[in-house]
């Protein structure tokens, strides 16, 4: 199975970036399953139901989110009608939405997407290594599910690592996102889950964050705000993860990082170019 994971899209620059490029990406890489963090898709708040849409339509299986998942207050409502679309598994009980789905990959296979949320430097929320290891429990590798898929929405590397480490030979990959700039710590763990602190975003990388960069130097100069932030506009770079799964034990043989566009170098898995 050939999986891409690709990190937080970030207001318009990076959607346009993600719905171009997308529905060519799949053909070309016979990708069998495509996940996208969107919690920053709607101006950098948050993701709207019709940007859910465009982006399903593009190609994703499905769409995660993490700490701005409810920045729209809409979503409130909508993410209950939308089983592709999922907010972090370690919200307190009845808060609206899902936290894991398994889905049916256009190859046949079924994929269990956990999106997770941690607790360092984040948002207090139950703990997010005790909830995944009930739906693991519940769902295993080719016992419920032949490929199981984290985005663990955090900002601690350590705590990325982590979790990495405790679910290793559990889970196909363990993708870290939030902090919106990617890694060079990819690689396939000792018993065979694919990991990387961050995927970085989808956006535009001449700013702060995927942010215009006036107002947050502003901030870090006076710690007074001024303005609300508001996103770069300039052209997106797609920034994520490939990975490859065996189909007979659920578990990753290589991963590589994936970076398309302006600004950073690029890196894409041309070896699956069809």
């Amino acid at each position: 199975m050939r999986l891409l994971f690709l990190g937080d899209v970030v207001g318009r620059s990076g959607r346009k970036a993600v719905l171009a490029a997308l529905p060519d990406l799949r053909r070309r890489y016979a990708l069998d399953f495509v996940a996208i963090n969107g919690e920053n898709a709607a101006g950098g708040y948050g993701i709207t139901e019709s940007i859910l849409f465009d982006l399903l339509d593009a190609g994703a299986d499905v769409v995660t989110l993490g700490n701005h998942a409810f920045d729209q207050k809409d979503a409130l409502v909508f993410i209950e009608r939308h089983d592709r679309l999922l907010r972090p598994i370690n919200y307190p009980q009845g808060t609206p939405g899902r936290g894991a789905g398994l889905f049916k990959a256009p190859n046949g296979a079924d994929v269990l997407v956990i999106n997770a949320m941690g607790r360092i430097f984040m948002p207090e929320l139950d703990c997010p290594f005790r909830a995944i290891e009930a739906e693991i429990a519940a769902c295993g590798l080719k016992q419920g599910t032949d490929a199981i898929v984290i985005d663990f929405h955090a900002e601690a590397t350590s705590e990325k690592q982590a979790l990495g480490y405790f679910v290793d030979g559990r889970a196909s990959a363990v993708v870290g996102t939030h902090t919106h700039a990617p890694t060079a710590d990819e690689r396939v763990l000792p018993a065979g889950t694919a990991f990387i602190s961050d995927i970085g975003m989808c956006g535009d990388y001449n700013s702060v964050l995927g942010m215009d960069t006036e107002e947050p130097v502003n901030r870090f100069l006076t710690r007074i705000p001024r303005q609300r932030f508001e996103p770069a506009m300039g052209p997106g770079t797609l920034s994520g993860l490939a990975v490859e799964i065996d189909d007979a034990t659920g578990l990753a043989f290589r991963c590589m990082a994936f970076r398309s566009g302006p600004h950073l170098e690029p890196a894409t898995p041309d070896a699956w170019a069809i």
